[in-house]
């Protein structure tokens, strides 16, 4: 990424941050030396920066309020509930009737980032996008972050709401890498097919060690990870990013490729989750935790179909990296995968290019999902069934949304709602 263009104070900070999230070397006292190295690492190495905030940029609540569950969200086309997992506020959206499909968020984002999916794939699917434990809604506890802790989420988020039915799960940067983890420790039959957009290799660039781009500067990394300890650098690093105009110049500078998708509402949604109390926690934890394991040690044991979709101007988990590289020849060696390089597009592809994203994804679920009824299809089969019984009609909470959009009204029987996992708690422990 480019580095942004700022006349501030901060300046040489605020280039460092720019390139990549894991370059926070620079705190507003740090010397000169240090920024300069810190800068040239920036141009090597790429890893998501959208990052949390400190506490006193603006004020925090005394605790992480939990969004209304449901919501309507202002005629979106989605209702946002919360579900409680191991004591934890789990914030999700849901959008439409039929087949699940789990979308699952990258790095410091949240479910929004989906907005154009939860209405597209709403249309035939049962949608769910969940914000991951650290992230938007959900509580941000104080924890050491990992990928096996969000591939249990995801695990237990299914085993909840699925009712049985085997899901698509689709993810983004770190989010692909945990939907390939937890199709690989799903019980069997619990997932349809797996797509990544931009796979992350690794929950942060100490693992991405197949790259050149982060050998040369891997010492410099570890050296981050100790300045990131220090609360003082972190903070300050936070001061500097949390605010709209830094945001959306990111995003603007190389994350998107159309600048215009970047509007005040994206950059809202990712700046307000960073001023709830532990945010900046989760980011340290995030960036100097155990990176997780590599895409290519998981797919030996990865069930049914692969889509991935890679932007070819990514500056983050660039195509010529060494995951581009070996999902790229996957086809070749694995069965009922098919790679697509999508061109003159980004990081955040399916937010970027939704239209193209689509092109390509709504036929593959078409194809993945033959023989499955659609929502309108449900809704259908609904009022016919309730037409002929005297008996209530069970329907999920939030397949009232899509029945909806897709004109049915349950006829003149009587609807019920059946209790979902938002009115229960997980097990505390797992």
């Amino acid at each position: 990424m480019q580095a942004l263009q700022s006349h501030s104070s901060n300046a040489l900070l605020k280039r460092a941050c720019a390139r990549t999230a894991t370059l926070p070397v620079v705190a507003a006292r740090t010397n000169r030396r240090l920024s300069t190295v810190a800068r040239a690492a920036a141009d090597a190495a790429g890893v998501n920066p959208f990052a949390a905030a400190a506490p006193g940029l603006a004020p925090s609540p005394a605790s992480t309020p939990a969004p209304a569950a449901p919501s309507n969200d202002q005629g979106d086309g989605w209702t946002t509930h919360t579900w409680k997992w191991r004591g934890y506020t789990i914030s999700y959206k849901t959008a439409g009737c039929g087949e699940p499909i789990l979308l699952v968020h990258g790095f410091g984002l949240s479910s929004f980032h989906y907005r154009h999916q939860l209405r597209t794939l709403g249309q035939k699917y049962k949608v769910y996008a969940i914000d991951l434990l650290g992230f938007g809604g959900s509580s941000k506890p104080i924890i050491q972050y990992s990928m096996e802790l969000w591939r249990d989420l995801l695990v237990d988020f299914m085993a909840e709401f699925m009712g049985g039915k085997p899901a698509v799960l689709v993810g983004n940067s770190i989010g692909a890498l945990a939907c390939l983890m937890t199709n690989v420790a799903a019980p069997e039959g619990a997932v349809r097919g797996t797509v990544l957009l931009n796979s992350a290799g690794a929950m942060n660039n100490k693992g991405v060690i197949g790259d050149w781009r982060i050998v040369a500067v891997y010492p410099l990394l570890l050296l981050i990870d100790f300045l990131l300890s220090i609360p003082a650098v972190s903070a300050a690093l936070f001061k500097n990013l949390a605010r709209k105009e830094n945001i959306s110049q990111i995003l603007k500078d190389g994350v998107y490729r159309d600048p215009s998708k970047v509007d005040a509402r994206l950059v809202d949604e990712i700046l307000a989750p960073s001023q709830d109390p532990g945010a900046r926690e989760v980011f340290v934890s995030v960036i100097t935790g155990p990176p997780g394991p590599k895409p290519w040690q998981l797919m030996p044991q990865l069930k049914g179909p692969l889509l991935v979709l890679w932007g070819d101007k990514d500056t983050l988990t660039p195509a010529d990296g060494p995951v581009g590289k070996y999902l790229k020849d996957l086809p070749g060696k694995r069965p009922d995968t098919s790679f697509v390089m999508l061109e003159d597009v980004g990081h955040c592809l399916h937010d970027d290019r939704p239209e193209l994203v689509h092109s390509h994804l709504l036929p593959w679920l078409e194809a993945v999902m033959a023989g499955r009824p659609t929502c309108a299809q449900v809704g259908t089969s609904t009022t016919s069934t309730s037409s002929t019984s005297s008996a209530p009609v069970l329907i999920g909470e939030d397949d009232v949304v899509g029945l909806a959009s897709a004109s049915v009204s349950g006829s003149e029987a009587e609807v019920e709602l059946a209790p979902t996992g938002a009115e229960k708690e997980a097990p505390a422990s797992q």
